[in-house]
């Protein structure tokens, strides 16, 4: 059954953060004739965000259009900073979390997470710069440093920026299987090994 993968972005949403795990899953899907997932960007206005750097990005849907979510994964970067202090945000990570297959952070995207207390006396992991932050956010958790991705139930968190695409081939293979997760990364030339 086909599964909808939104991926939340924010103005000082890290590029690669976003744009990796798109393309794995896009292009896991473009070799399955489209049939294996919706992969689509969500913000929370129906306006381009400014990513890193000054990339333009106009999001699929916004908060009031996006549909249900299978697989929710949350971009990291400088603006994460300041969606700690934005409750509308913070809801709309919470209510989509209660009904997703997975949850995800990437890099910095720890910190909605951490905030939230989904991360309360879980292992995690984030970019090695965050630990600091995390620390001051969810005390009881478990960092687990030098990972590139790590599992507590249906929340996973990966490291530092290019960690999001070896999670996306993780959750890649977890949705279909091991073959689908590698034919897609032998298309991307992608060398890793699989787990």
């Amino acid at each position: 059954m086909k599964k909808n993968i939104g991926i939340f972005i924010f103005d000082e949403a890290e590029v690669l953060d976003f744009a990796g795990p798109f393309e794995v899953f896009s292009v896991a899907s473009q070799l399955y004739d489209h049939s294996l997932f919706e992969v689509f960007t969500v913000a929370e206005q129906p306006k381009a965000i400014t990513a890193i750097n000054g990339l333009s990005v106009n999001p699929t849907y916004d908060f009031q259009k996006a549909p249900s979510i299978d697989i929710l994964l949350l971009a990291g970067g400088e603006g994460t900073k300041q969606l700690l202090e934005n409750q509308k945000v913070l809801d709309w990570i919470a209510s989509t979390h209660t009904t997703t297959h997975y949850t995800a952070s990437i890099c910095s995207g720890a910190r909605m997470l951490g905030k939230l207390g989904l991360l309360d006396h879980q292992p995690y992991c984030t970019h090695h710069q965050v630990y600091e932050d995390m620390q001051r956010l969810v005390s009881t958790g478990q960092p687990q440093k030098g990972q590139r991705f790590v599992q507590a139930g249906k929340v996973f968190t990966s490291g530092g920026i290019s960690a999001g695409i070896d999670l996306s081939f993780h959750l890649l293979a977890l949705l279909t299987n091991k073959e689908v997760a590698e034919q897609t990364a032998q298309y991307m030339e992608y060398r890793r090994v699989l787990p």
